[in-house]
């Protein structure tokens, strides 16, 4: 059961597909040449295009077996995020991905496995 003393979240701006290295390039086609999505920018192993209000990441991810998609959301205070994550028994999952030094963010996985980076806003 969620806290009263919560901080606040909202849905961030980013969307990542983290493709397996055999799909990649079918991938980059479906939403470039067949959707017409307009591309934001990127080279490999990250594509980024234009999705609605959202940027949607492509990533070639070489140890996947399958696509996966990974959400971020914002909060106004990571480290009261933290905590409440914490007492709320949610998953760290720091060891996904090394977020750049200095990033006021982490990771987590919510009850259906779906990745979300939780970053200041």
């Amino acid at each position: 059961m969620a806290r009263t003393n919560s901080p606040k979240f909202t849905a961030g701006r980013n969307i990542a597909m983290k493709v397996p290295a055999h799909e990649f390039e079918a991938t980059v086609i479906f939403y470039r040449d067949i959707i017409g999505l307009p591309l934001a920018e990127g080279d490999e192993p990250g594509i980024v295009f234009a999705f609605g209000d959202k940027q949607l990441w492509i990533d070639r991810a070489d140890h996947l077996s399958q696509a996966e998609i990974w959400l971020e959301i914002r909060t106004d205070d990571v480290r009261v995020a933290e905590k409440y994550c914490r007492e709320n028994g949610i998953v760290r999952r720091d060891e996904i991905e090394n977020l750049p030094p200095g990033f006021e963010g982490f990771w987590i996985s919510s009850p259906a496995n779906i990745i979300h980076l939780v970053s200041g806003e």
